[in-house]
């Protein structure tokens, strides 16, 4: 009988292999706290206890997560493996730290709870989904145009995949308002799918002015801003960022809801909200002496115009609409000056030019992107005498073809010293304009219409109009020197150039950024 292998060999072989498992798990350990959490190993976190918390948090988002998907869409999930790639990077993982913070705070102040409902809109990934879950609240989804599942499903910003009134909290981060086109559309959708009383919290880098945070807030029915402030940004193209709370209000109906800017004859004084006053500090100063040579104050002075653009974001409007009263040929405004000229950030402008003279409406049926309206602006519907001069006070290029320009005579024909006199339709402006645009549109106006505006301006202010229009460049017609004529007075008006100056002064009394033109 030969004898068996000494047991001190034994013994070895099997602390040799306990101690060599020890290793791998310690590799192991190690592996995945530098993969996944993106840190390096130090003995005050020992590298080895923390591991299973993470893992499982991990672990538990992505069944709930699972189960919330297949709920919401009655289908199977499985995790692609590409996002356990993606998972484990380091920018990720701080991303959902960051809203993971944002989150805790956002329960602290009582806008969200564990037991909300949550969406996260446009999240490519949803690492704002996976922070929500992280922090407790269990039942969020994202939606994305491509579906990017456990966590995000198939949807955007114009469209959620969900019924009304479906969610108490919802989310909209890292600015992607700011890059969203359709913004009506946007406020829509979340006033549709969020629970009366819910919360609506939106990150923008856009909305630095007064101005801008107003026109974006107005974009919601639904809602009423609930607090405003600025945080710091996910990463460093978005170092600063403004983070607004909205809550639902309770009456708000999603179907049927009058438009804003409606109401035909109906009188609505209305008061210039305080964002557009605070614009008029930034205004230039109003010529107050009367100038000799007005056609030269004019080139000088529009130098010095401050357009509002210049003054405010105006990112956050329905529409952008430029409305030229007076607008005779498409060169004398339209295509020399306003698209030229105006800076409009980046958008493109309906614009209606409003023309009573016949001689200029066969030029406007070329012109691609201009709603002629072949009326005089006027304060009733009615038919009006429209008298042509050729006044000697402008050159010939303000003359076009050597044709003067054209007043509202209301009076009738009678005692008309115009070499034409022509009957036209009167348009109500002051109506028009309540039916085509509305608080939300971003509204430009020049207006040059031969001293009729002391008849209109009174009637813009009456109805509430006036409060549609968020920068005016007015004409004032009275008797002024002439060209022609130095030393001699223009007969053709019957004011003077204090009472349009009075005439300007009570506009921005009003809270109307109104500029001085010739």
């Amino acid at each position: 009988m030969e004898p068996g292998p000494p047991k001190h060999s034994f013994l070895r072989n099997l602390l040799v292999r306990v101690l060599l498992f020890g290793v791998f798990v310690v590799v192991c350990r190690f592996a995945y706290v530098v993969t996944i959490r993106g840190e390096a190993c130090d003995a005050g976190d020992f590298c080895f206890f923390r591991a299973p918390e993470r893992l499982n948090i991990l672990n538990s988002a992505i069944d709930s997560t699972m189960a919330f998907v297949r709920a919401a869409d009655g289908s199977a999930v499985t995790l692609d493996p590409a996002l356990r790639d993606l998972w484990t990077s380091r920018e990720w993982r701080k991303t959902v730290d960051y809203y993971a913070s944002i989150f805790q705070d956002l329960i602290g102040m009582g806008f969200l709870s564990p037991a909300s409902k949550a969406l996260c809109i446009e999240t490519p990934t949803g690492q704002d989904v996976l922070a929500l879950r992280e922090v407790g609240v269990s039942d969020a989804v994202g939606i994305y145009k491509k579906s990017s599942q456990p966590l995000v499903i198939k949807g955007n910003s114009s469209h959620h995949p969900f019924y009304d009134e479906t969610f108490d909290f919802i989310f909209a981060g890292g600015g992607i308002v700011d890059r969203t086109a359709q913004m009506e559309t946007f406020a829509a959708e979340i006033g549709r799918t969020l629970k009366p009383e819910g919360f609506a919290v939106i990150q923008t880098a856009s909305t630095k002015d007064m101005y801008s945070l107003n026109s974006f807030v107005n974009m919601f029915n639904c809602c009423r801003l609930i607090r405003s402030f600025e945080i710091d940004g996910p990463d460093s193209s978005l170092p600063s960022i403004r983070e607004l709370v909205l809550r639902k209000e309770s009456g708000y109906t999603i179907v049927g809801r009058s438009e804003e800017g409606s109401g035909g004859d109906a009188v609505n004084k209305c008061a210039v909200p305080a964002h557009k006053r605070q614009l008029l500090q930034g205004a230039e100063p109003l010529i107050t002496e009367e100038p000799l040579k007005p056609w030269i104050t004019l080139k000088r002075n529009i130098k010095n115009i401050k357009y509002l653009p210049s003054l405010a974001d105006i990112s956050f409007r329905r529409r952008y609409v430029y409305v030229d009263v007076g607008a005779r040929s498409y060169g004398s405004s339209i295509g020399s000056w306003f698209r030229k000229q105006y800076p409009k950030q980046n958008r493109t402008f309906d614009i209606y030019a409003i023309e009573a003279d016949k001689a200029f409406h066969e030029e406007y049926k070329k012109k691609k992107g201009v709603n002629l309206l072949p009326y005089a602006a006027w304060l009733r519907n009615e038919t009006l005498y429209f008298e042509i001069n050729q006044d000697p006070g402008q050159s010939h290029e303000e003359n076009v073809g050597g044709r003067g320009m054209g007043r509202i005579k209301p009076d009738g024909a009678k005692n008309s010293s115009a070499a034409e006199v022509n009957k036209i339709q009167g348009l109500d402006f002051a109506s028009w304009l309540r039916n085509t645009v509305s608080e939300k549109d971003f509204v430009v106006m020049k207006m040059d219409i031969e001293g009729t505006e002391f008849d209109l301006i009174p009637r813009l202010v009456q109805s509430g109009a006036i409060c549609l229009i968020d920068e005016l460049f007015l004409e004032c017609h009275y008797n002024r020197w002439q060209k022609c004529c130095p030393g001699e007075r223009s007969p053709k008006y019957d004011k003077t150039y204090d009472q349009c100056l009075e005439l300007f002064s009570s506009l921005r009394r009003t809270g109307v950024l109104v500029h001085q033109w010739w």
